[in-house]
This record gives C-alpha cells, sequence and structure tokens, in this order.
C-alpha cells in the first residue's frame, strides 16, 4: 500500500500520567487506511529520524487517529511539547497489524506499560467479547483503564507494588484466566520478557497469540536493516525479518526469542 504523508492539526491534547501523553489528530486518509496495531512516524523539527508511535484509536468516521506516547528521550519530549491546533507531521499508517476475528470470537488482549495503547483499538472491535489484562509500575502509572470498559471490555488491571489492581503481573493473571476459558486468540504488546513468557503460555493452551515488537526504527517503511529481528519460517529455518514492515504485530510462533 502507499504510505501517506503530510501535517495534520492536533485536535486534542492530555496528560495520562508522568511523562505520557495522548493526542488526538485530525487525518482523514491516514484514518480511513489504518488497523488495529499499527504505527505512524512522527517527524520531530530538528532531527534527523522519525518517531515511531503505535496508533491508540481509530475513529473513521471523525477522520482522526489517536497516539498514546511516552517521553523517552529528546524527540518524543520535543513531541510533548506540541499543543492543540499545532500541526504534527505523520507518515502512515505502517507496519502489519493484529488480526481482528469475525464477530463472535473472543480475545484477550494483555498489554504492560506503554504497549497498553495499541491494544485499544484491538480491544474496541469485540466489545464484551474482549479482556484486557493490563499492567503497571504502580497506581500512579496507569492509563487507558476507563477507556477500555467504555469498550464494554472486561478488564483485569495489574501493578507490581500492589497500589492498583492486582498485585503482581500481567502473565500470572493470564495463566489465571486461561484457567477458566478459552479465547481464540491473544494479543500481546510489551516488554519482550513478557512477550516470551506469554508466547510459551498460548502454545502450552494451543492458543494463538499474536505479539508486537518493539524496535529503534530508522526508515518505518522496510527499507534498511535498522530494526530487525530474528525470525521463524513455516519450514523451520530462521532468518531475519523486518519489525517496521513485516511487523511491528507478528505470530508469537514466528519470533525467535
Amino acid at each position: 500500500m502507499a504510505y501517506i504523508q503530510s501535517v495534520y492539526p492536533i485536535v486534542r491534547k492530555k496528560n495520562l500520567a508522568k511523562n505520557v501523553y495522548d493526542f488526538t489528530i485530525s487525518c482523514p486518509p491516514i484514518a480511513a487506511e489504518a488497523v488495529p496495531g499499527q504505527f505512524v512516524h512522527v517527524k520531530v523539527a530538528g532531527f534527523q529520524l522519525r518517531r515511531p508511535i503505535s496508533i491508540c484509536g481509530i475513529d473513521k468516521e471523525k477522520g482522526t487517529i489517536r497516539i498514546v506516547f511516552e517521553i523517552r528521550g529528546e524527540g518524543t519530549e520535543k513531541i510533548a511539547k506540541l499543543n492543540e491546533g499545532e500541526l504534527i507531521d505523520i507518515l502512515g499508517p505502517l507496519g502489519h497489524g493484529y488480526t481482528v476475528l469475525p464477530e463472535g470470537k473472543k480475545v484477550v488482549v494483555i498489554g504492560g506499560g506503554i504497549g497498553v495503547p495499541p491494544l485499544l483499538q484491538t480491544a474496541a472491535q469485540y466489545g464484551e467479547n474482549a479482556t484486557a489484562i493490563i499492567g503497571f509500575r504502580n497506581a500512579a502509572a496507569v492509563i487507558l483503564k476507563e477507556d477500555f470498559e467504555k469498550n464494554g471490555n472486561h478488564v483485569i488491571l495489574c501493578t507490581d507494588d500492589g497500589t492498583a489492581g492486582r498485585h503482581g503481573f500481567v502473565t500470572a493473571a493470564l495463566e489465571e484466566l486461561l484457567e477458566k476459558e478459552t479465547p481464540d486468540l491473544i494479543c500481546a504488546c510489551g516488554p519482550m520478557p513478557m512477550l516470551r513468557i506469554v508466547a510459551g503460555i498460548a502454545e502450552k493452551k494451543g492458543i494463538e497469540c499474536e505479539i508486537s515488537l518493539e524496535e529503534r526504527m530508522a526508515c518505518g517503511v522496510g527499507a534498511c536493516l535498522g530494526c530487525a529481528c530474528k525470525t521463524r519460517k513455516s519450514d523451520g529455518t530462521e532468518g531475519y525479518s523486518h519489525v517496521c514492515k513485516n511487523g511491528p504485530v507478528f505470530n508469537s510462533k514466528e519470533v525467535v526469542f
């Protein structure tokens, strides 16, 4: 597909937690093409490389997308200083998103920290047939819980220190949930150690699983080798794939951890 690049107005800005920002951007051409799990590449004035940010929400009727990101360096700090009414230069939608199953199928989305935002639009496709297991360091870091609930999703909140929701890791909550029910698909996004455990649980239970990987990206369209990750083909041989183009979402069985 052709990539769309232009400057678009920020129509809403919110500060969700310390160093975590939420932008709604009016970009009808991108919103029309976007699917859950994809990302956009944001240009930052004064920096050569764009910053990849996952798409958190898509409103095709209003022609908007939503991005939620954390300040992790000078580039994202500069993006966070943009305000409502200002223009933001984005390229997208990019990458391969999550599979959207037919109506009536049940899905579990599981995310940790800033890996939670790209799962919101995925869970929105399933309403009450989706369970969202979301984990954060503590109560102050919790974001988007109410947004999942507005989707009609069942939400299981976990925190590392027990200051909100369950005390413990999202992977323990997943194992407990799978003792009671078997979803048709698990969609995960978060730190690599978490993804490795989720993939192992899914394989043990015989449940299809898709994971979104995070790698440093340069071009965002598969032209460079900056975001190569080791993957396994159907015949068992190993090679490398581009997270930006072949991913960021992969079948968990493809990824060599």
